[in-house]
Order: structure tokens, then sequence, then C-alpha cells
């Protein structure tokens, strides 16, 4: 493709693009075709010869577009956002085009030193310690996402345990301290590491927040001590995937330091809500006690997918565990020891250029405009409770402080099983409507339907209706 052909062919793209956000709400939220209806619809073999680029658009309306579930639908509630914008697809576009492999430093510096800029703008924008900084003793990185995240941290608290788990590896019994509501990548974690499953101990939460009981965190450490293991790390979530509960990180992290454990402070959903002012306290205890955070500026921060940030207290732990220098990457400015490599800050060794879409998007909106688009979510979601709150035919799972609001219907006549599944029906056929898209959790086995504001697509009216379709689905 020439670069003539590239412009050309690139403006047909940003104006189906452009079309599409303009008539997205057209469109079913959920897709309405069946398992394996794509498929069955495209050629069995590769073409032998190029095609044109006017029928990989054409294709992609015809067959693709109806197979797609539209995350960025105005009266998309179900999981969390996952925010596209402008300036982000823009700014991915860029990166694209560049092409950049930022594995070190000299591959491309200013790979490296925009992301520094970037992580440190917005640990200041979400009031995190100064010694989250990238010139400080920890510092940020993005991730692909808070998986990856956790990854990273589980590692370094491995090297950090003591042992020298990078070099001899796992030699002793390990655990890993959740609560039933964290997600489920720890358990991912444990099982990449060699932790494995049966050594993440399941903590007990409190029956009103659904947050981490600290005593209980500490009954288990003692146990697990006397019983010759090494507790590693505790994973405390702010904003949890089920219904946004908060672990008390400060009650948590007094547990983890007198213990001598790594605290992976995952806030991947509700943390980026902390540039507004108000919503800070969610961080509480962050400051003090976290060895590592955790937030995704691919869910509310109107970021495309994929852009996870992690920070670190001390990244001295996670260097010695991913740090290898073959002879092949071994440059002046790494030999130096003034600059930073991301490759020992991820799993992976190649990385794309990401940050250049969160630096659009930090450019663009300002941080007056972030916090408007947070402001938003959240004053729609309250209202959307309040209106829960008032029909007698529902109940509302209380709290709901940020975006997501958790509510069921009540069927009095039936048993806790048998009033989950008509709940569970009448999501589905809301779903398969395509007026709405909705997904549902467990709450101390009863089933509750999941209702997440945060498209920039989203208006009242969008909320209204979709409250109005539900009322009239319960009858």
């Amino acid at each position: 493709m020439s670069p003539e052909e590239f412009r050309a062919f690139g403006k047909q793209v940003v104006d189906w693009v452009a079309d599409y956000y303009s008539g997205v709400e057209s469109h079913p939220v959920r897709s309405q075709v069946r398992p394996g209806e794509v498929r069955a619809q495209l050629p069995a073999h590769p073409p032998e010869q190029g095609e044109s680029f006017e029928a990989v658009l054409r294709d992609l309306d015809d067959l693709l577009v109806p197979g797609v579930t539209h995350w960025q639908h105005p009266n998309f509630f179900a999981y969390f956002p996952a925010n596209a914008s402008g300036p982000s697809i823009l700014g991915d576009l860029l990166s694209s085009g560049l092409g950049v492999q930022g594995m070190v430093w000299a591959t491309s510096p200013a790979c490296t030193e925009l992301e520094t800029v970037v992580v440190d703008w917005m640990a200041e924008l979400l009031g995190l310690p100064e010694h989250f900084r990238t010139d400080a003793a920890g510092g940020g990185v993005i991730q692909d996402s808070a998986s990856s995240a956790v990854l990273v941290a589980c590692l370094a608290a491995l090297q950090r345990s003591g042992g020298d788990v990078a070099r001899r590896g796992i030699t002793r019994r390990h655990t890993l301290y959740v609560s039933e509501h964290t997600h489920s990548s720890l358990e991912r974690a444990a099982r990449m590491t060699g932790i494995g499953a049966d050594n993440v101990r399941v903590v007990a939460v409190d029956p009103e927040t659904l947050g981490m009981d600290p005593a209980h965190l500490d009954a288990l450490i003692a146990e697990d001590l006397a019983a010759g293991a090494v507790p590693t790390m505790v994973c405390a979530t702010i904003g949890t995937t089920s219904t946004t509960a908060i672990d008390p990180v400060r009650a948590i992290g007094e547990v983890c330091r007198a213990r001598g454990i790594w605290l992976h402070v995952d806030a991947a959903y509700a943390g980026v809500a902390a540039v507004c002012p108000e919503l800070r306290w969610i961080n509480d205890g962050v400051a003090e006690f976290a060895d590592s955070y955790c937030t995704n500026a691919h869910k509310w921060l109107l970021t495309n997918f994929d852009c996870s940030l992690l920070w670190l207290a001390d990244r001295g732990p996670m260097i010695e565990a991913l740090s290898i220098l073959p002879e092949y990457l071994r440059n002046p400015a790494t030999a130096s020891g003034e600059v930073i490599d991301y490759r020992d800050w991820q799993v992976p060794l190649g990385r794309r250029f990401r940050a250049l879409k969160l630096w659009s998007v930090l450019r663009w909106y300002g941080a007056a405009g972030l916090r408007e688009h947070i402001r938003a979510g959240v004053g729609l979601a309250q209202e959307f409770a309040g209106w829960v709150r008032e029909d007698p035919r529902f109940e509302l799972l209380e709290p709901h402080p940020l975006g997501l609001v958790c509510f069921w219907p009540r069927f009095p006549d039936l048993s806790t099983e048998e009033a989950g599944e008509r709940t569970y029906r009448l999501m589905e056929s809301l779903n398969e409507s395509g007026e709405l898209y909705l997904t549902h959790t467990k709450v101390d086995g009863r089933t509750v339907l999941r209702f997440a504001v945060g498209s920039p697509q989203t208006e009242r009216r969008h909320v209204l209706a979709a409250w109005k379709r539900i009322q009239e689905a319960v009858g």
C-alpha cells in the first residue's frame, strides 16, 4: 500500500469510525448472532491474490458488524465500561503508524520517557503518594491489563519474600490472600507463578460491606506461618468486580506491615475515580501501606483497551525478578544506569507505544474534563439507584458509591434458587431484545443484576429508558 493509497483508505476508515459512533445507537447492544454464524460466512481458506480495501470494508459492514457486541453503545450497562474516545483512538493510530518497539530506552527514547511522564501525571491526578513517581524509589508502568499487573506484582512479592526465587525457583510453600470477591486474576497469577491455586487463601468478608475482614486475614496468616508456609502477598480490592465493594486497605495494610507481607491494591475499575477529589477517600491507606497499585485507564477513563497502570512503592524486587540482559540488548544507555528499561517491568520483552493514547486523552480532556466524565457517570448511577429504591418490586444492594448499581426483583413467593433462575431469565430476555445489556452476579447465594454506567455516550434519557424497560419486564 503506497502512501497515497494509505491516505485515501485511511480517510475512509476514519469516516467509517466516525459514522459508526454517530450511528451506534441504531445497533442492538448485544450481538444477535448464534455460535458459528460469523465463521460460516467467512471463506475457509486465505485469499491467493490480494483484494481491494473496499472489499475489506464491505465485509466489515456485512459480515463482522452483526457479530459485534457494541461496548460503546449508550445502552451498554454490562460488566464495567470499556471507554474509547476520539483522542484515544487517534493516539492509538499514531502509535500503530510509528510502529515503535519500546522494549528498552535505546530502541525509542521518546516511548519510554513519555510513559514516565504520563504515569507521573496520572499519579498526581489520582492523589497517589510521591514514592510512586518514576523519579523516586518506585515508579509506574503501563501494562496491557490488571491481570498482567498483578502477575508482575506477584513475581516481585515472591522475590522479596526471600530465597532468591527468580534464580532458585520456589522451594517452599508460598501463600496468597484474597476475598471471595477478589478478581480471578489472582488465582491465575498463583497458577502461573507456581504458587498454585490450592495456596490461594480466601479471607472472610464483612457481611454488610462485603469488604475483606482484617482479623480473619491475620488469623489465616498466623495459621499458615505455624504450618511452615511463607505468606507472600495480600490483594486488597478497591471496587470489586461483582459489586464494587471496597476492602479496608488501611486495616489490611497494618496486618501486612506487621507480618512483612506484600500488599497489592487492585483498583482496576474504581481507581480512576480518584481524579475527583471528593472520591479520593477510596484510596485511604494506599499511600502508607501499598507495595503495588493498579488501575485501568481503559475501563472508565476514556482510553481504549489496552491501558492498565501499575505503580510500585519500590521497584527493586520487581527488577530483580524480571531483569535479564542478553548480549543483543546491551547498549550504552542501559549500561549507564541512567534510564528506565521497561522490559524489566513486564512479562513480555516487546512493548507498544501505549503512552501515546493516554497522553492524547490527558491533553484533550484535561483534568477538568476527566472529572466531569466521572461525575456524570456517578450521578446517573445514583439517580438510577434512587429509582430502584423507590420501587417496592425491587431490592437495592447497599452501598453503591460509584458507577455500578446492584439490585434484584423481589419474588416473595419463590425460593432463593427459584427467584435466582427467574431473575436470570428476565435478564436474558432484556439482553436478547437488543435494547440494553446487563450482567449478573451472586451475593450470598442470591442472583443480583448489575447496572454499570460509564459510557461517554450514555445520557440520562438512556438510563431512564433502560429502567422503564426493566420495570415492564418485571410487570
